[in-house]
């Protein structure tokens, strides 16, 4: 069964969350681009570049069942067309849990907002916590 993604980037990413929590690959895919260029990078691991490469990572990773992932803390920037939203994820596989700092990067398309870039680096409990500077007075 196709799956359609509508509304919007917010929408698609809950998407992309929900088809890794149940081991979606087809969910999962819907919400990419069809875009050659697209590109997604896990924690310690090689970027991978295209449709067919990312459907054969997340089909590894699901290998084992679905994963549990949960954006616990999420800061959005959209502008024209475009959306960045950098994520703090709690990951959970069996008794094991991590912290993952995520970028993920939505495109408005005439099919609607796609993502064209996820990149996941290790993080930690403590990337709960925001650092928000002030303005400075310096310019550069």
């Amino acid at each position: 069964m196709p799956y359609e993604v509508v509304g919007s980037a917010e929408d698609t990413e809950q998407q992309f969350y929900e088809a890794m929590q149940q081991g979606d690959i087809e969910k999962l895919m819907a919400v990419w681009s069809d875009d050659d260029e697209i590109v997604c990078v896990h924690p310690g691991a090689s970027r991978v570049v295209g449709p067919v490469a990312i459907r054969a990572a997340y089909a590894g990773i699901f290998a084992n069942g679905a994963i549990d992932v949960r954006p616990e803390r999420r800061r959005c920037l959209q502008m024209h067309g475009a959306a960045v939203h950098s994520v703090v994820e709690h990951v959970q596989v069996g008794r094991q849990s991590a912290w993952v700092i995520a970028t993920n990067v939505y495109v408005k398309t005439a099919q609607g907002w796609r993502l064209v870039a996820h990149h996941a680096s290790p993080g930690s409990p403590s990337d709960l916590q925001e650092i928000v500077e002030t303005a400075s007075s310096v310019l550069h």
